[in-house]
């Protein structure tokens, strides 16, 4: 038996962000505490735009934008100090991951102050203030996922505690609100969404459902990131991206990320790079280690993905892992790798990225549990291929 959660509504399409107030009413609040991004209010006035949205139906709006990077639990005490200094009933995010991460941590604690973040997924039932999530970027899926992280700024640990009441009441959906984000935002943000995707359809917790909103998803990214990447002002094409960005979170928060997150995070954090990328980086070489366990659900990726080969099924998931490849090598993904990742340091510090990645999350959910070995030949492999990177000597293979 399985079970799949996912927001009980959607909002979707242009300046759907106008339909804030409506919704507020309909949910019955007063006053809201809305969680957004630092630079969304100097440069492009979004805290005027939801203000005169939200006051024109007579609710109260607080903003807190002080926090910078992944969200941390400082973040969320100072969060919290406020929310609860202005009465607030009703939590918004409005922002990327982290934005939507902070406000699922203040929905729970701002009505569950005691609670530990140890005690969260283990709780049967967890009580919060209403959540409603809007993304800026088409990536994370965080607004339609069950699971939020952050860091512990005593211990240094990278909580990712998951319950299904964490799903957000309330995605709001507004292609307007990714229309700046700079093209190779774009391909990260986009790359993390079909890694999600991809990672829930090969998933051991997979099931019909997810595997529909998974295939869908990476359907939908084929046609519409190139777009997105060429012309930011598209749209439509923004649309479809942030519409399968939501698909792609519904598919993993319920069936979960594998080897490629949880390497991907332990890179992330060591190099400090932006987590669309580092599980980029990671997902070809992932796959090339999974080959044997997922062939025939490689064959159906490719097909999504518009792969064509005329021979069989072991040579259609070769060519979809290649395909894969040169995505990353279209959208500059390796030449960035190259920026952020010192080759050497990554040597001498293999080990600790391998136990890192081994004690994250999506270990057990591969289709092939790994060994330190096997993690240690798949980081050796990315070693590699940035050196062809840096060298310009860039061959897919």
């Amino acid at each position: 038996m399985t079970s799949t959660y996912f927001p009980r509504q959607i909002e979707i399409g242009r300046d759907s962000l106008s339909e804030l107030g409506r919704i507020a009413l309909e949910m019955g609040v007063k006053n809201l505490f809305v969680i957004i991004d630092a630079f969304l209010i100097p440069e492009l006035g979004y805290d005027k735009k939801v203000k005169d949205i939200v006051e024109s139906k007579n609710i109260k709006v607080t903003f807190f934008s002080d926090y910078q990077g992944e969200p941390t639990t400082n973040h969320v005490k100072d969060a919290l100090l406020k929310l609860n200094n202005e009465q607030s009933d009703c939590v918004v995010a409005i922002g990327g991951g982290s934005a939507i991460d902070i406000a699922k941590a203040v929905s729970l604690f701002g009505s569950n102050p005691t609670i530990k973040w140890e005690e969260i997924a283990e709780t049967l039932k967890l009580n919060r203030l209403p959540l409603i999530a809007i993304p800026t970027t088409a990536g994370t899926g965080s607004e339609a996922t069950k699971v939020m992280v952050v860091t512990n700024v005593e211990t240094h640990q990278k909580m990712n505690p998951g319950h299904k009441d964490l799903v957000p009441d309330i995605a709001i959906l507004d292609p307007v609100l990714t229309e700046s984000l700079p093209p190779h935002f774009t391909a990260y943000t986009g790359m993390d969404a079909l890694t999600h995707a991809i990672e829930a359809y090969i998933s051991t917790k997979a099931n019909p459902i997810t595997d529909n909103f998974a295939l869908t998803a990476i359907k939908m990214i084929r046609k519409s990131l190139p777009r997105a990447y060429k012309n930011g002002q598209d749209l439509d094409a923004r649309e479809e991206m942030l519409l399968a960005s939501s698909y792609a979170g519904i598919a993993f928060s319920n069936a979960s990320t594998n080897l490629a997150h949880a390497i991907g995070r332990a890179l992330g954090a060591r190099f400090n790079i932006p987590h669309g990328l580092s599980v980029s980086l990671m997902l070809p070489f992932v796959l090339r280690y999974g080959l044997e366990a997922t062939t025939e659900k490689y064959v159906e990726i490719g097909h999504a993905l518009g792969v064509v080969n005329d021979g069989d099924d072991k040579k259609m998931a070769k060519s979809t892992i290649q395909y894969i490849d040169k995505m990353n090598d279209h959208y500059g993904i390796w030449q960035a790798g190259v920026k952020y990742i010192n080759v050497e340091d990554l040597k001498e510090n293999i080990n600790i990225l391998v136990e890192d990645a081994l004690s994250g999350n999506g270990i057990l959910t591969n289709r092939i549990v790994p060994t330190q070995k096997d993690v240690q030949d798949i980081l050796l492999m990315l070693i590699e291929k940035l050196k062809k990177a840096g060298n310009n000597e860039l061959i897919t293979s």
